[in-house]
């Protein structure tokens, strides 16, 4: 048996950061953010965020209306608000877009900037006035292919730049979640990680249990990446929150160190794609 760390915690440069457990590609954003790549210097904002939200039909329509509300209450909260004065530009740009497969994504906000409450609450209002729709398939790593390049659409320059990935399944359509979790990486940017857990997989769904473990092996990496899972309606918007909270303050949860069989991984990042290729016959060649 040996310790693996789904998470890692290290200092460097004076911060704390959290990596994930099978992200070899953050060493490298970490060594160029300490190099001073992206310093403060040069900068203006804390953080460049993007929120990426599954919209998928796996996401029924009271799970949707909770991941959305979960946000709105998140950014007027006076936590995020004491976060962001917190800051050394006490200011953020945010963007909010819906996914679901490998082609499908919408931006509902685009970029904006909130330095205070009042554009807290307009990008909140947005986001809520926003029509409800879904759409088919999960793709996480077409979320992230999608995602990476909105940064340069930003206007600004972040100390920081973080994906917010929610959802309540694995990746199954597109590319492999891991060669594209790797690549965006390597670019410096955070992925972070907000599962939704709130049913139990059904005999014949493809859906899985150990969601949070996935999200934790599979789709964060970067410094200082971690997971909320969210297993509980009642609280959804204090997870939301929390996550939102972390990411502007730059932030990270405690590690969790799990043992592990040294020969085994925990989970298969593929198990999605083998799902819905088993269940589909849809010929998928995953070796």
């Amino acid at each position: 048996m040996r310790w693996l760390r789904t998470s890692v915690a290290l200092a460097i440069v004076g911060a704390i950061v959290l990596v994930g457990a099978r992200t070899p590609g953050a060493f490298s954003a970490i060594f160029a953010q300490s190099a001073g790549v992206r310093s403060a210097d040069a900068t203006t904002v804390d953080v460049e965020l993007i929120l990426a939200v599954d919209v998928s039909y796996s996401m029924d329509p009271d799970e949707q209306a909770l991941q959305r509300e979960g946000y709105v209450f998140a950014l007027t909260s006076a936590e995020f608000l004491n976060a962001l004065k917190s800051g050394i530009h006490s200011r953020i740009a945010i963007t909010y877009f819906e996914w679901a497969g490998v082609t499908d994504q919408k931006i509902v906000v685009p970029w904006r900037l909130i330095d205070g409450a009042a554009s807290a609450q307009g990008v909140a209002d947005e986001i809520a006035r926003a029509p409800y729709r879904r759409a088919y398939r999960t793709s996480i790593s077409g979320a992230l292919t999608f995602a990476a390049p909105l940064f340069e659409k930003s206007g600004q320059r972040g100390i920081r730049r973080v994906i917010d990935v929610s959802g309540d399944g694995t990746n199954n359509q597109g590319p492999l979640i891991v060669p594209v979790r790797e690549e965006t990486v390597a670019k410096g940017i955070t992925i972070n990680g907000l599962p939704i857990m709130l049913k139990e997989p059904q005999p014949g769904s493809i859906d899985i249990k150990d969601l949070d473990i996935y999200y934790e092996d599979c789709v964060i990496g970067g410094p200082g990446a971690f997971v909320v899972p969210i297993r509980e309606r009642e609280k959804f918007k204090e997870a939301a929150r929390t996550k939102l909270v972390l990411e502007i303050a730059g932030r990270v949860p405690d590690a969790r160190v799990v043992p592990a069989a040294a020969e085994a991984p925990r989970i298969s990042c593929t198990i999605g794609e083998r799902m819905w290729q088993q269940r589909w016959g849809s010929g998928i060649d995953l070796q």
